[in-house]
């Protein structure tokens, strides 16, 4: 197997960490909201799978077409057009929009080439970018491709999917919590 390849996960793992997550953003008090467009609500899905998350989900929002990441997340089209749908700075204005339409402590951004389809040289498929919005602290990047097991669109979706809430959970038991 090569290096691009090292990180295997399950469902059942991914279940698993998607409930201490939720478990510990209930424990701390700490809301959260999502924009998704490449991963089509399953970061949303899976949030709202586990019992009590309506104590802490504040919004989940698909924005799959560039018109409605305009529209709901007032996404630049300048900046759609400079950079693409899928980029980092895309990701840091839907997690900025979506910070201000939510008010979240935590805010999460997905854009990305699922595929079969839709990649080219320069964004192949498997390229997602993500933003967050962490207590006021905005930050975007891209999904590391070693963290993708499996390059179907499944695959992908499953692997940003289980990045989110690893940094989610990483965020919440490394930092300090806002007074």
């Amino acid at each position: 197997m090569s290096d691009m390849y090292i990180y295997e996960y399950t469902a059942e793992n991914l279940d698993k960490l998607v409930t201490n997550v939720v478990e510990l953003l209930l424990y701390r008090g700490v809301s959260i909201s999502t924009a998704e467009s490449c991963t089509g609500g399953l970061i949303s899905e899976l949030i709202t799978a586990v019992s009590g998350a309506s104590e802490i989900f504040q919004l989940g929002i698909c924005t799959y077409s560039e018109q409605m990441k305009t529209r709901f997340l007032g996404v630049s089209p300048d900046i759609l057009q400079k950079y693409g749908v899928v980029s980092h700075e895309t990701a840091l204005a839907m997690v900025s929009g979506l910070k201000k339409i939510s008010g979240a402590d935590i805010c999460v951004s997905v854009t990305g080439i699922a595929g079969p389809s839709g990649g080219t040289p320069e964004k192949p498929v498997g390229t997602v970018f993500i933003g967050f919005d962490i207590f006021g602290r905005q930050t975007a990047s891209q999904l590391p491709f070693r963290k993708i097991t499996d390059l179907s669109r499944s695959g992908i979706r499953m692997a940003a999917a289980f990045h989110i809430f690893e940094t989610i959970k990483n965020s919440l038991t490394e930092a300090q919590l806002p007074e």
